[in-house]
Formats: structure tokens, sequence, C-alpha cells
């Protein structure tokens, strides 16, 4: 009789299956598969986390120039757009594969009413662009103290 293992697939093992996944429907939905071809990925990718001062979000842009990269912040939209360029287009009929995403990107989040909307910041840096969206004051933690009366 045969072991039955169970299948429990890593991190790693489920974003190459999802890459895959992606690269399925890309090459059959979008242009044929030539280097014209639209991503269904979303791209930037973004890694939000939140503590007590606030939100951070964290985009991987690398080969993009700041300037290329336009963050604006519209009532309680956050919107992250900007394009990236395809080096040597005169030449792309040589290129054998293009995993890498290109074109004009646009991501846009909704913002919890407890942000300061007029602290925040936006660093750029090794092709790391990150957003430091800071609480309001009045939304922050406090310690109340109690008194105690007849002490």
């Amino acid at each position: 009789m045969a072991d039955v293992t169970r299948w429990s697939p890593g991190r790693y093992e489920l974003r190459r299956l999802q890459d895959e996944i992606d690269n399925w429907f890309t090459t059959r939905w979008s242009g044929f598969g030539g280097p014209e071809a639209t991503s269904t990925l979303v791209w930037p990718r973004a890694d939000i986390y939140e503590d007590e001062e606030g939100l951070q979000l964290k985009f991987e842009v690398p080969g993009l120039d700041p300037k290329d990269v336009k963050v604006s912040l519209v009532e309680n939209t956050l919107t992250i757009s900007g394009e990236r360029k395809l080096d040597h287009e005169d030449r792309k009929e040589n290129y054998h594969r293009i995993e890498h995403t290109y074109g004009a990107f646009e991501r846009s989040f909704s913002l919890p009413t407890n942000v300061d909307t007029e602290k925040v910041r936006a660093d750029y840096k090794s092709g790391v662009l990150q957003v430091f969206l800071p609480r309001s004051e009045r939304a922050k933690p406090r310690s109340i103290s109690v008194k105690v009366e007849g002490k």
C-alpha cells in the first residue's frame, strides 16, 4: 500500500504558482503574448502595515527615476502613478522573453479618516518608494490617569 503525503505549499511555491497563472492569462488574453502584451499583474505591488504612529506603504519600483513617480492625495484617496519604459524599444523584436512589467501604472488607496493628510511624507531610496501616513493626534492611543478620591 502506498503512503499518502499531504501537499503543503510554502510561500515561494504559492508565489511561483500565482506567477504561472498570471502568465497564462497574460499570454492568452493580452495581445497574444508579444512584447506589447499588457500584464494582468498589479504593479507596483504594495506592502502596507500600520503601527501606533500611522500607516506605512512600501512599493518596489526598481529602475524608475523618482521624477517618473507621482504621489498625490485628493480628499481621502492616495494615488501612486508613473511609467516604466522599455529600454532599447527600437530593438524589442530581438527579445526572446519580457517578464518585467512596462508601461503606465496607477494604484489608488482609500485612506482611513484618522490620517493626518497635512503630514504625509514620501521617500524614494534604492528603488523603493515609501509613503508614510501619520495618524492624527486625536486618533493616537493615549493613556488617561484615573484620580481616586479620598487617597
